[in-house]
């Protein structure tokens, strides 16, 4: 694998908000020869967990939403070794999934029951990583720093490890973060990762650049339909568009006025429509 090919993959697949914002504009704009085909708007959900049981029991008609809505593409995500199976035979059943693989932050203490995991624990996983990945991964992820969560000398140690592999294997990095982002960027760098995606981005126009900078696009989600994410949505509102990516982290992070309930990749329609107003 090249990195030029693979961070091509995943930024082809999943195009920047430039390109969405340019095909809304465009097909709200009246052709001589109306065509429904042609003038279909393709969007993409670059970040969700269809995989999720919480999708079992309605998984087709989600999808069937999301099509209907324009969303033709999504890029689903894994957490743990024991899920990696699951979503690789689900991703074989839908053309429309991609995958990334990789160990989450935020469902490490899952792995042992009744005791603290330690870094041990995981180097079966890690050994295994890479063969998932080999299966047609776009990226590693959704891997990243949580400081909100126990364990954190251990997510560095995993974030690290998971880090050199993608930079062994020339493969973009889907980032979660929450109070991080600052601490992470530096790995970043001396990992030699220089591309992928800052998942459910959440801070200030200026960290935004530092990362853009380094290689990355910012995810943009329900958080900017959100009035009181006043930073968030300062920084969204500058960074140049062909630097944002849109996602929806179903069944997480809904959109504002639907608080409680399950998100759904048809909702990349309105994040971008939210987008286009936040740019006004």
């Amino acid at each position: 694998m090249s990195a030029a090919i693979n961070s091509s993959n995943l930024l082809g697949e999943f195009p920047s908000a430039s390109q969405v914002l340019a095909e809304i504009a465009n097909a709200a704009t009246p052709t001589e020869s109306p065509n429904a085909e042609t003038n279909r708007i393709q969007l993409t959900d670059s970040h969700c967990h269809l995989d999720f049981p919480i999708f079992d029991a309605d998984r087709e008609a989600v999808l069937a939403r999301a099509q209907a809505e324009g969303v033709e593409r999504f890029l689903v995500m894994g957490i743990s070794a024991a899920q990696w199976p699951r979503l690789f035979a689900l991703a074989q059943q839908y053309s429309s999934w991609r995958m990334a693989f990789g160990l989450h932050p935020y469902f490490l203490r899952d792995r042992i029951q009744n005791r603290e995991p330690t870094f041990a624990d995981f180097a079966d996983d890690l050994a295994l990583l890479p063969t998932f990945l080999e299966k047609g991964a776009l990226a590693v992820g959704e891997i990243g720093l949580d400081a909100t969560q126990p364990l954190f000398e251990l997510q560095v140690e995993l974030f690290k490890k998971q880090l050199h592999i993608a930079a062994d294997m020339n493969l973009p990095v889907i980032l979660h973060h929450r109070k991080t982002l600052d601490k992470m960027l530096p790995m970043v760098k001396k990992a030699g990762v220089s591309s992928g995606i800052v998942h459910a981005f959440s801070g200030s126009y200026q960290q935004a650049m530092q990362w853009v900078d380094a290689g990355f696009r910012i995810g943009v989600g329900g958080v900017i339909t959100y009035p009181r994410a006043q930073k968030t949505r300062a920084a969204i509102a500058k960074v140049p568009l062909e630097s944002l990516v849109l996602e929806t982290d179903s069944p997480d992070m809904p959109l504002f006025g639907n608080q409680g309930n399950r998100n759904e990749p048809a909702d990349i329609a309105k994040i971008a429509h939210a987008l286009i107003l936040l740019r006004e």
